[in-house]
């Protein structure tokens, strides 16, 4: 058993892919940033991680690498939906789809979820929904064309279904980092951005969210 451990530098328009590339085979995306500012063109940075036999992970990056570099020729950003009424959004079917209420503020819905199944504590201090513990959608836009954009709050183990459903789903991942240090357990966040129909955003907000909680992880306050 060995292990395949490395790190990948692409494009922003490489980054979906190539994740997508990996997690379809097997392999874990255990971080996603940037090393510069104001580089053009914009480059990010993707930690890989695998185990197994030398020759069955070579396999598997393999179609992921494939991708680096196929197409050089930068694609333009997605228009943005133009600014609307916030009554334009039938939140109160969003609410249904995700299956909890959320907020109004100008033409922003935002639904706020806490991970109230882990106790989490970090120098004794207890973190919570309001200090950050939480998964957040937020939609803008019109029922026909929105925006989600948001933050998933997971442990070590829900971190690669997460990936998996939001890219199934047609959502982008934007960055994988940590909030705090030396908590028990280990909390890991996600950003995630998408484009299309407000149902179809909730629907896959709502997969995403369906891969929390299901194992039950014991948790200590870190010393």
């Amino acid at each position: 058993m060995d292990v395949l451990m490395g790190d990948l530098v692409l494009l922003q328009d490489e980054v979906n892919p190539v994740m997508s590339a990996l997690l379809d085979n097997g392999l874990d995306v255990t971080a996603l940033h940037n090393h510069f500012f104001w580089d053009e063109p914009r480059m990010f940075y993707m930690h890989v991680h695998g185990h197994g036999k030398p020759a069955d992970l070579a396999q598997k990056v393999k179609p992921a690498l494939d991708l680096i570099g196929r197409n050089t020729q930068r694609q333009p950003a997605p228009p943005a939906p133009a600014a609307t009424p916030a009554s334009t959004l039938d939140t109160a079917k969003i609410a249904q789809i995700v299956g909890t209420q959320g907020e109004q503020s100008g033409a922003v819905y935002k639904i706020t979820i806490g991970r109230d199944d882990l106790k989490v504590a970090e120098m004794g201090a207890p973190i919570n929904a309001r200090m950050g513990l939480n998964t957040w959608a937020a939609f803008v836009g019109t029922n026909e064309n929105a925006v989600v954009a948001g933050d998933v709050a997971m442990v070590g183990n829900e971190v690669t279904p997460v990936l998996k459903t939001l890219r199934k789903n047609g959502l982008d991942v934007v960055a994988i980092h940590h909030h705090m240090t030396d908590t028990r357990p280990a909390i890991y966040f996600l950003h995630y951005w998408g484009m299309g129909p407000a149902d179809k955003l909730a629907t896959a907000f709502r997969a995403a969210l369906g891969e929390l909680g299901k194992a039950k992880t014991s948790t200590t306050t870190a010393k």
